[in-house]
């Protein structure tokens, strides 16, 4: 299966209509079937690097349309960044501070014995978990 089929089908498998932006983005997203986390900053210079235009403003609406269709999920960061991540299922992750990556940490070493109780008439819908890192300072 090539990249765009697999762009495609994923588009096609929430419901999406693969537009002419959408599959471009798909194919860099999910393109060789591994997992990713983006900005739209970084995905929008990805597809310039492709020679694909694609402004910001459709990074971030199909991002956003992605999202919605439970394709991704975004992570947001410092209240004005968020990253965007293939991989839906709930897992923490590692923000590398020196190079602002972020990466999946390993779910199965993450261990909650609680969760503080939450408000009357809320429920949980997610545990975001992301463990921010840098180097320790030279002694």
């Amino acid at each position: 299966m090539n990249s765009t089929t697999l762009g495609s089908d994923w588009l096609q498998s929430a419901g999406l209509r693969p537009t002419r932006q959408r599959l471009v983005l798909a194919k860099l997203l999910v393109g060789d079937g591994k997992d990713r986390h983006v900005t739209a900053e970084s995905l929008h210079a990805a597809a310039e690097q492709t020679g694909d235009a694609v402004s910001l403003a459709t990074v971030y609406n199909t991002l956003r349309a992605f999202c919605s269709a439970g394709l991704m999920s975004e992570i947001p960061m410092d209240g004005n960044k968020s990253y965007f991540d293939t991989r839906v299922d709930e897992h923490p992750h590692y923000y590398w501070e020196e190079s602002g990556e972020l990466t999946d940490a390993p779910k199965e070493k993450l261990r909650f014995e609680s969760l503080p109780p939450i408000p009357e008439g809320m429920e949980i819908t997610a545990v975001d978990v992301v463990i921010r890192m840098r180097k320790k300072p030279a002694p």
